[in-house]
């Protein structure tokens, strides 16, 4: 990876510090911790309860599934339920990631930035 997409990649995660962000599991949700993202929510109780929950709560959410047929699949029905309440949605890291990386899996991303020090 070259310095410049590792650099754009950690102001991403830097501007994700004051947003929620919705993953799919724990995985996802410690490997964002890692860079100090504190307001990560995993999809532990399900994608409708989820939702709800967070809807009563905030106005703008960053969904950050993996970037696979099955993320797709789930970031749609997240999304979908979402926006129906009014809840924004940030698509700028999971657009850059999908564009400008290979990185499929959000889990993932520890070792993505990390292989290249």
């Amino acid at each position: 990876m070259d310095i410049g997409l590792k650099k754009k990649i950690l102001d991403h995660l830097e501007k994700l510090k004051t947003k929620t962000i919705i993953v799919e599991g724990k995985k996802d949700k410690s490997a964002l911790e890692y860079f100090g993202v504190k307001n990560v929510v995993a999809l532990k109780k399900g994608v409708f309860e989820t939702c709800i929950e967070i809807s009563g709560n905030v106005k703008e959410v960053v969904i950050l599934t993996d970037l696979d047929k099955e993320g797709k699949k789930l970031y749609s029905m997240i999304y979908e339920n979402l926006v129906r309440n009014n809840v924004k949605i940030d698509n700028n890291f999971r657009g850059f990631l999908f564009k400008e990386t290979d990185l499929r899996h959000i889990e993932g991303l520890v070792r993505y930035i990390e292989k290249e020090k």
